[in-house]
């Protein structure tokens, strides 16, 4: 053995040890929630609704030239039974059509009604302000306010669901994981891959072991008593966040509200973005969640992230290289056993998140079982967002506040 050999090996073995150190607290982190999985909400199923829940939801959907895929939303809640009141559209100025699809349903669905929220003010971003506008002018007859993004396909006994759900158990707030559409192969191996960084810094949907700045919400389906709101201000202390459904949710929490993110795939559906750029671009700017979170939150996340998602793959390759070249050293055996099981553990999510995929437009199924590969890159599209705040949303230009 030549004397390079001899001096590299000490600080090869020190630089596993060092891995070894960081990776461990993180994998038994993960192992912590991926086991309470069996032990989660089961996933919604489609309800009617009873007499007693007639005229207790209020719908609001925000929108911003919506109009090529606002229509299976429109459709998706004409389908509704007679629990949702009515549907308020607050519509943020569109140009693009989108007035004209909600005042076609309003003609054959008087439950729809189109408004415009006020010119947004400072401070506030779009959503949760065109949120908070649909919040004030519903009808107070109405005991909870469901917040439903533009891009989502409700299914036919959706709101009959949450509403049974939440008053069956107690819960103040009720948000969705859906049914995810995808299309091309660029989508089917980038999302998953975002999806996951969800799934292990908060688990699975259904979950309910969180605490109240650990809990995890999606806006695109928001169930909200209108009492819970009301003691919240509305949506005014989301109003500055990117992140206004989990920030919300946490801010319920913080109050002792029940709060509950479920599995919606059997009762709801989504086409968010078309493309991979566009998911990561526009999903990726708010993944990180740091305007629900604070700075130590969000770091010791991508700490996380970066140890149990974004590098065993290349540590599995590296330990292997190094194993079948004869270093056997027990830093070396203990990452290559650790990366291992990691990487072995992510294929495998694979099959516990495909009920949360609709396979039927998508271009080149393998794509999705190769998501993997692309863990590296979700996880530092987590570490660039983080260092940013966004100066565009939706069509929206914001000013740094």
């Amino acid at each position: 053995m030549n004397s390079c050999s001899v001096t590299v090996l000490p600080v090869l073995d020190a630089t596993f040890a060092l891995i070894l150190l960081l990776q461990l607290p993180a994998i038994a982190i993960l192992l912590s929630r991926l086991l309470r999985g069996p032990f989660r909400h089961p996933p919604l199923q489609a309800r009617s609704a009873q007499p007693s829940q007639f005229g207790r939801v209020s719908v609001v959907v925000p929108t911003l030239n919506e109009a090529a895929r606002l229509q299976p939303c429109l459709d998706g809640l004409a389908t509704q039974g007679p629990e949702v009141r009515e549907v308020l559209v607050v519509d943020s100025r569109s140009t693009d059509g989108t007035p004209d699809l909600v005042k076609t349903a309003a003609m054959a669905d008087p439950r729809f009604q189109l408004m415009q929220d006020d010119p947004l003010p400072r401070g506030w971003v779009g959503r949760p302000w065109a949120l908070h506008n649909g919040f004030l002018a519903s009808s107070e007859q109405s005991e909870w306010i469901l917040g439903i993004d533009a891009d989502t396909q409700p299914q036919p006994g959706l709101v009959a669901s949450l509403l049974t759900t939440a008053e069956a158990e107690g819960y103040d707030l009720i948000s969705l994981s859906p049914r995810f559409i995808l299309k091309s192969a660029g989508e089917l191996w980038l999302q998953p891959a975002l999806l996951m960084t969800l799934v292990y810094r908060f688990g699975a949907a259904g979950e309910t072991g969180n605490q109240a700045d650990r809990v995890m919400a999606n806006g695109q389906c928001f169930l909200c008593r209108r009492s819970l709101l009301a003691d919240l201000g509305g949506y005014s202390s989301a109003r500055q966040s990117f992140c206004d459904d989990v920030t919300l949710a946490r801010n319920a929490a913080a109050l002792g509200a029940k709060v509950g993110f479920l599995d919606g795939a059997n009762v709801l559906k989504v086409r968010m973005y078309e493309g991979w750029r566009e998911t990561w671009e526009e999903w990726g700017r708010s993944l990180d969640l740091k305007d629900a979170a604070t700075p130590e939150q969000v770091w010791g996340d991508l700490w996380f992230l970066a140890m149990t998602q974004g590098f065993p793959i290349a540590l599995l390759l590296f330990s292997a290289i190094c194993y079948f070249t004869g270093n056997t050293s027990l830093p070396i055996l203990g990452t290559l056993a650790g990366n291992s099981i990691l990487v072995i553990m992510r294929f495998a999510l694979g099959f516990a998140i495909a009920p949360s995929y609709d396979f039927s437009q998508a271009q080149g199924k393998l794509w999705f079982w190769l998501s993997p590969l692309a863990d590296p890159f979700a996880v530092w599209r987590i570490w660039l967002s983080s260092s940013r705040t966004p100066t565009q949303w939706r069509g929206r230009i914001y000013q740094a506040q």
